[in-house]
């Protein structure tokens, strides 16, 4: 790890840098600081030219212990301008010294603000900058380099000088080259460990039964599981050294007639619960009647990209690639990929990951151009959900509330302002990038449990600032917009709102508008009990809707429930009533009655959540009624 001590940022995030630096117990970790008067004496034995480099190695590449979490809580404070293409230099000769020819990875992180000049002169730094990358490929060191720049800082000619360095190792694939801005998002732009990726899917794209496109499919996105936990067992003595103290836990079962006689596991089978029984299901019946479909990836067509709603997208997102190697398939990718493009189209796709796999994702396929010239077009690939899995929820508009209920215009600018000061992405910067942003909960936990390990009788300490920045408002934003925080307590007039006696079981099933009167709290129980048994009538006239009040039977039947399948039977009842007076009508003498049931019946739908049912039966009503 490569710091710059004169980048005031790191005295920041230093208290928890130390979880961030090993990820399995065996890694090894080195720790080079330069911007200090310090030098390397190693290496300034071996090479002349490091003779006065004020580079200093504060921690040896060994497993990371307790030295090296006081090395980075006593980080110094920079003196003079750091140069890290020496830190670069020194780092590699610590790497190379260690490692040799032995396997594993190997990888530098570097640390800087880039904004001082550096020792050497511009013209041989760039051969230098090949010399050091020709040396990284040789011995297969990677590099990480986290430049930080707070916003509003004036770019100089030294900045940019810097900044093209940098990214000569990118161009040469030795490094990654990322700038942040803020200490929270330095915090997650250093990330513990490379995850490597794993194809997915190998196979074809099938677009039709004669265009087949080899591709390779990857996730793009995973999320990041909380980490496994094992119980601890302090039953062994303390004297024995070689205890696991695991806890392994065993299973019996057990027969309900005869309880003290172990099942065997050949005289089990497993039983799904049916309603009030038990339906037992063999391993070989389940295997017979499981859904095994062939694997592949399948394209269902195209549509517009508009008619894809974002909020839709569930699970990971994976990354659609032409096949390494395979001319004809880049070739494929990216001219679908452009003409989706152009066209403002996306794809939807079926796919099936693996053979013998149970489920089927059915996904959306957006094009991703790209602007780099050594990088493929691709596909994004996020999972739609299936029509079990949307809930839709109806809401009444502002507008259909009494006037005295609607807000103001004062009211409506006042929400409408406090919404826009919560944008995280406001024109020019956005806030809390998702890739720079690191998980709190995982944070504090590895924080915790590295000050746990130390002192066991510790208390929970209070949350880092670099951390607060994501778990609460930012106090400059707040400070900046308190004026239209005010305002909204201005418009808004609170005021206590009473306790309401616990509506009975008929009441909150009772179909009435939000704008109805309510009942007035001085009528007595008989009189409710009245009004009850004439909107309700006996349970054995529930079932039917007569001529007399229709809409009182229809909302007497919702009320009844009976079963499951009441409600539905209901709204059927009602819809063949409804269309049974229009059908009989004489001159439009039902209209009115009919008018009636159609209100009551989409009041249902909307309550009981089955739009469908009332959308599908007034479309067919229509339909019939024009052919009339």
């Amino acid at each position: 790890m490569l710091l710059d001590v004169g980048d005031r940022v790191l005295q920041e995030v230093k208290n928890i840098l130390v979880p961030k630096l090993v990820y399995n117990r065996s890694d090894e970790v080195g720790i080079v600081l330069f911007g200090t008067k310090e030098n390397c004496d190693k290496l300034a034995k071996e090479l002349e030219d490091y003779e006065h480099v004020t580079v200093a190695v504060v921690h040896d590449i060994k497993v990371v212990d307790e030295g090296t979490s006081q090395v980075l809580q006593n980080l110094p404070v920079g003196s003079v301008h750091g140069d890290f293409l020496h830190a670069i230099v020194v780092s590699l000769n610590m790497v190379i010294g260690k490692c040799g020819n032995t396997k594993g990875k190997r990888r530098l992180c570097l640390i800087t603000c880039a904004q001082y000049p550096l020792r050497d002169p511009p013209e041989g730094t760039k051969d230098k900058v090949a010399r050091i990358t020709n040396m990284m490929k040789t011995h297969d060191i990677k590099m990480e380099c986290i430049v930080f720049r707070e916003p509003g800082v004036h770019h100089n000619s030294v900045m940019e000088e810097n900044h093209c360095l940098l990214n000569q190792f990118r161009n040469r694939s030795a490094a990654k080259v990322v700038q942040v801005d803020s200490p929270t998002s330095l915090l997650g732009a250093l990330k513990t460990r490379n995850v490597l990726p794993v194809t997915v899917f190998r196979g074809d794209l099938e677009v039709s039964p004669n265009f087949k496109i080899k591709v390779w499919v990857y996730k793009k996105t995973a999320e990041e599981k909380f980490p496994t936990l094992k119980k601890y067992s302090d039953k062994a003595p303390p004297s024995d050294k070689f205890a696991s103290h695991e806890v392994k836990v065993d299973y019996e079962y057990k027969s309900v007639v005869e309880p003290d006689k172990v099942v065997p596991p050949d005289q089990r089978i497993k039983g799904y619960l049916y309603g009030p029984q038990v339906v037992p299901i063999s391993s070989a019946e389940w295997e017979a009647v499981k859904f095994k479909p062939e694997k592949g990836v399948k394209l269902l067509g195209f549509t517009d990209r508009s008619s894809i709603s974002r909020h839709h997208f569930m699970k990971d997102v994976c990354l659609f690639i032409p096949e390494p190697g395979n001319t004809k398939a880049t070739l494929a990718v990216s001219a679908v990929a452009r003409a989706m493009h152009q066209m403002n189209k996306v794809a939807i796709v079926r796919c099936v990951w693996r053979q013998g796999q149970g489920s089927v994702a059915l996904g959306v396929l957006t094009p991703n151009i790209s602007s780099v010239n050594n990088v493929q077009d691709s596909f994004y690939f996020n999972v739609l959900p299936f029509a079990e899995d949307i809930r839709e929820f109806q809401f009444r508009s502002l507008s259909s509330l009494p006037s005295s209920s609607q807000p103001t215009e004062e009211q409506q600018e006042a929400a409408d302002n406090l919404v826009k000061m919560l944008d995280l992405a406001p024109p020019g910067r956005e806030v809390l990038k998702p890739e720079f942003t690191p998980n709190p909960m995982l944070e504090r936990f590895y924080s915790y449990l590295d000050l746990k390990a130390k002192q066991p009788d510790a208390n929970v300490p209070p949350l880092e600032r670099c951390l607060r920045r994501i778990t609460e408002p930012d106090p400059d934003v707040i400070d900046q917009q308190t004026p239209l925080i005010q305002n909204l307590g201005k418009a808004f007039e609170l005021k206590e709102n009473p306790k309401k006696k616990k509506a009975r079981t008929q009441e909150r099933l009772a179909y009435v508008d939000a704008g109805d009167q309510a009942k007035s709290e001085a009528e007595t129980s008989a009189e409710k009990d009245g009004v009850l048994e004439a909107l309700y009538p006996p349970s054995e006239n529930a079932g039917q809707i007569r001529d007399l009040n229709p809409v009182q039977d229809f909302e007497a039947m919702l009320a009844k429930r009976s079963s499951s399948t009441w409600v539905q039977k209901a709204i059927e009842e009602m819809q063949k009533y409804t269309a049974a007076l229009l059908e009989n009508s004489r001159e439009g003498d039902n209209y009115q009655k009919a008018l009636e049931c159609f209100a009551a019946l989409r009041k249902a739908c909307i309550i009981e959540q089955e739009p469908e049912e009332f959308n599908q039966f007034l479309t067919k009503t229509y339909e019939r009624l024009k052919v009339m």
